[in-house]
């Protein structure tokens, strides 16, 4: 998929917080946590989980590299047993597709990269990956499908 625009919405935020190796995220906790919080709380959850990552973990230690994972929702909530909630703005992001195997996952966030600089705009937030499926395993390989979303604004 090529690079793009778009404009994303306000939506409402479940999520908790992660310390580590971004690679090592607990998905398997995780996901089901925020959406059994989404069940006790009787508010509609969206359909595909996501990763908000703070830290480049090429200049931070892996160990210290922090995210938020996260569920959206629709309803009047509170947090609750580690479950926070917020708003996530309305905001301008470019966007890539993936799916392919985790091997190419860094030339796809560098080919983002680049397309924004060659756009003339310029990143403003943490990065986001929407998870359209969760990550399988085939001939060995683990294959990921996700959004990648950068916050922009022109330069």
């Amino acid at each position: 998929m090529k690079p793009k625009f778009e404009e994303r919405k306000e939506v409402m935020l479940a999520y908790v917080e992660n310390v580590g190796p971004y690679g090592d995220v607990p998905w398997g906790e995780l996901v089901p946590r925020l959406y059994g919080w989404a069940k006790e709380q009787k508010v509609m959850p969206g359909f595909h989980p996501m990763g908000i990552y703070y830290d480049e973990p090429d200049t931070v230690p892996k160990e210290k590299c922090r995210s938020d994972i996260a569920i959206t929702f629709k309803g009047e909530a509170s947090g609750s047993n580690g479950v926070k909630t917020r708003k996530l703005p309305a905001m301008k992001v470019a966007t890539l597709s993936f799916k392919g195997p985790s091997s190419e996952y860094a030339q796809a966030y560098r080919t983002l990269f680049d397309w924004i600089g060659e756009k003339k705009h310029r990143m403003v937030g943490p990065s986001i990956e929407v998870y359209s499926k969760m990550p399988e395993v085939v001939d060995g390989v683990p294959i990921l499908y996700a959004k990648i979303m950068m916050p922009v604004e022109p330069a």
